[in-house]
């Protein structure tokens, strides 16, 4: 989706009727929430909390996956989801690593964030992608499922960063062969 494509999908081009009432005076208000002239109610659009996990193997290879489904479908990306509500960012990730790969994952320790857009069902929402660094209990049981179509293990340095189908994984991915880097030198 361009960026001409993606601004007729923000949720001031979509939300035209007030939640609570149905009025149409539902308006637009500094781009981050909206409200209603007759009934009064103000609706607050907020960025939906997702997470990736960065899990090597034994021999320091980063495990990536392969998008089965649009947005992005066919792209790399890092294993993980959203958060759903009344679970902790640490909760999410270990549920969307067993659903995606059928792996455990324990010692999540949170690495770094960075904001990001995910269009879908003709709606733009505005993220906030939090990465930890975490360890597979083992990796035998490993397969693709959910919404994962593949996955592989790279060595940081054989990333393929043009493959990674979201800004802001890609980022992650900056800042993790960064790190990688920072403890190759120092080693």
């Amino acid at each position: 989706m361009d960026a001409s494509t993606s601004e007729k999908h923000l949720p001031r081009h979509v939300m035209k009727f007030c939640p609570r009432c149905a009025s149409g005076e539902f308006a637009c208000r500094e781009n981050h929430s909206f409200a209603c002239g007759a009934c009064g109610f103000e609706f607050f659009v907020n960025a939906a909390a997702a997470v990736v996990a960065l899990i090597e193997d034994g021999e320091g290879r980063l495990l990536l996956t392969r998008r089965a489904r649009d947005p992005k479908k066919g792209m790399l990306d890092l294993p993980g989801g959203f958060a759903d509500p009344g679970e902790s960012a640490e909760q999410a990730l270990v549920r969307e690593v067993k659903e995606e790969l059928n792996l455990e994952v324990e010692g999540c320790g949170y690495f770094c964030s960075f904001p990001n857009t995910y269009p879908y069902g003709g709606i733009v929402y505005h993220t906030l992608d939090l990465a930890f660094t975490c360890t597979a209990k083992g990796l035998d049981a490993i397969r693709a499922a959910d919404d994962v179509g593949g996955y592989l293990f790279l060595p940081p340095d054989r990333i393929p960063l043009e493959e990674i189908g979201f800004d802001s994984i890609r980022q992650v991915a900056l800042r993790y062969l960064a790190f990688r880097r920072g403890q190759a030198a120092r080693g």
